[in-house]
């Protein structure tokens, strides 16, 4: 009998090299299926992105070495890599007084690096260093278009980075004004800021956090507002961690309400125990994809919309060392947050003019600043208009934001949704781009996780695949 010729290989392309492209193409390649995989990314290494990729001293991951890993069943994994590297020697301000190691974040990003190293140096991972501008629909398969090539694929896995942060309306006519930096992450956005310069930052979330916290390592000494709507600032860690605390999955509420008044009665009960708060919103975390699930449509967006800025504070916690240089700075008295909206602003000629209003107050209140710092987080709502390659599905009727504004329209099996409601055969979404429909996605642990899941889902359907063509 004649032998059948070889199957060809099939190829999965990823866009997007930060963790989540990077932790998928790490698990595909170690399959017994080995498809052809090709991460398209435009910096010099995969795992990097935009969080892992910063060369900034200050810049430190957000929670214990010992709860980051790139296998989601191996939690030491990064923690024994570091103690190999010798990192913590090197860095000896990354352990913290309880003994946790908040390494720097392009530490992390070379962990990551190093494990698929050997899979790119190899040919198992091809690593395309360019931007995706368009993917078009191919018959059963896809077009990926680059600067430079347009390359086929049998699937293709959209797992972007964040978008940038959109700048807010009333701080769009001094948008080209000097001293007003619109994305703190885009080059040496810091380095222009006099010592003594009186700065107005927007936002105070973890982007927050981190401008401040560079801003202190560069030498600045002068005074820091940051100003949001709720004026919350990221909480921190404890110096003794507990175990995850509370039962929010038996009986799981179904509005928003129910869940926060369950979630009041255990932080009350925590309370009584003599257990942190932050084990309740471990648990939370943990819990998180069963909770979003028990909710509709509507209470998920009831929950976004209005509880949304309270979780992240508490769900994403700040490095101990970035913590200090806010505390520091607050009690020397040259950084505060208040709650506040914008409300109009102008390049005066004395500087950057912004009126705001305070939270329960009616009167308007106009400050002078040297710089303004936009921080208020990646506009998810606008990924599909800042991203060529998003918009180019998009304008095809592929794909769609999410009804809550958080991503891309997601199949509870990791698939992007189809113009029919239906879920396409071979578009997956990997990473936060699908949050809206898995409810927590931003965390390391979560997307790691999501990851492993996503990269199962695309073996499940190739051996489908294999089958259904050696019956043919």
């Amino acid at each position: 009998m004649k032998a059948l010729p070889p199957r060809p290989q099939s190829h999965v392309v990823i866009l997007g090299g930060g963790f989540s492209g990077a932790a998928l193409a790490w698990h595909l390649a170690r399959q017994s299926t080995r498809p052809l995989i090709t991460v398209i990314e435009p910096r010099p290494f995969l795992g990097g992105g935009l969080a892992y990729s910063s060369e900034e001293p200050s810049h430190r991951v957000n929670v214990p070495a010992s709860r980051m890993s790139l296998p989601p069943d191996e939690p030491e994994h990064f923690s024994r890599w570091l103690a190999h590297d010798g990192e913590a020697e090197r860095d000896p301000v990354a352990v913290w007084r309880n003994g946790d190691i908040f390494p720097r974040r392009r530490v992390f990003g070379r962990y990551i690096a190093e494990h698929l190293a050997p899979y790119v140096e190899t040919g198992a991972i091809c690593h395309v260093r360019d931007h995706a501008s368009a993917v078009k629909c191919d018959g059963d398969g896809w077009i990926v278009t680059t600067s430079n090539q347009q390359i086929a694929a049998d699937m293709v896995v959209l797992a972007m980075t964040h978008p940038s942060p959109g700048v807010p309306a009333a701080l769009a006519p001094i948008a080209d004004a000097e001293g007003f930096v619109a994305d703190v992450y885009s080059g040496n956005a810091l380095g222009s800021i006099a010592p003594e310069a009186s700065v107005l930052i927007v936002g105070s979330g973890l982007t927050s956090a981190d401008t401040v916290a560079e801003l202190d390592r560069r030498g600045h000494r002068g005074r820091i507002l940051a100003v949001s709507r709720h004026g919350l600032r990221p909480r921190g860690h404890p110096l003794v961690r507990g175990e995850p605390f509370g039962d929010f999955t038996s009986g799981p509420a179904t509005t928003s309400l129910a869940l926060l008044e369950r979630v009041r009665s255990t932080l009350a009960a925590a309370e009584t125990g003599g257990v942190n708060w932050q084990s309740v919103f471990d648990q939370l975390r943990l819990q998180g994809p069963l909770l979003w699930s028990a909710l509709s449509p509507d209470e998920r967006t009831r929950l976004v919309r209005r509880l949304r800025a309270f979780w992240d504070v508490h769900r994403f916690r700040i490095a101990p060392q970035v913590e200090a240089v806010l505390d520091r700075r607050r009690a020397e008295g040259t950084f505060d947050n208040i709650a506040a909206s914008l409300v109009a602003s102008n390049d005066d000629g004395d500087g950057l003019a912004v009126t705001l209003r305070r939270r329960g107050q009616r009167q308007f209140e106009t400050m002078h600043f040297d710089a303004v710092i936009n921080t208020t987080g990646p506009a998810h709502g606008k990924a599909l208009h800042a991203n060529p390659a998003l918009g180019s599905l998009a304008d095809a009727g592929l794909i769609r934001i999410d009804r809550h504004g958080l991503g891309i329209e997601t199949a509870p099996d990791s698939r992007a949704v189809g113009p029919k409601g239906e879920p396409l055969g071979r578009l997956f979404v990997a990473g936060p781009l699908a949050r809206g429909t898995f409810g927590e996605l931003m965390g390391l642990p979560e997307v790691a996780r999501h990851a492993q899941t996503v990269a199962s889902q695309i073996e499940a359907q190739l051996c489908v695949q294999s089958a259904i063509e050696v019956a043919r």
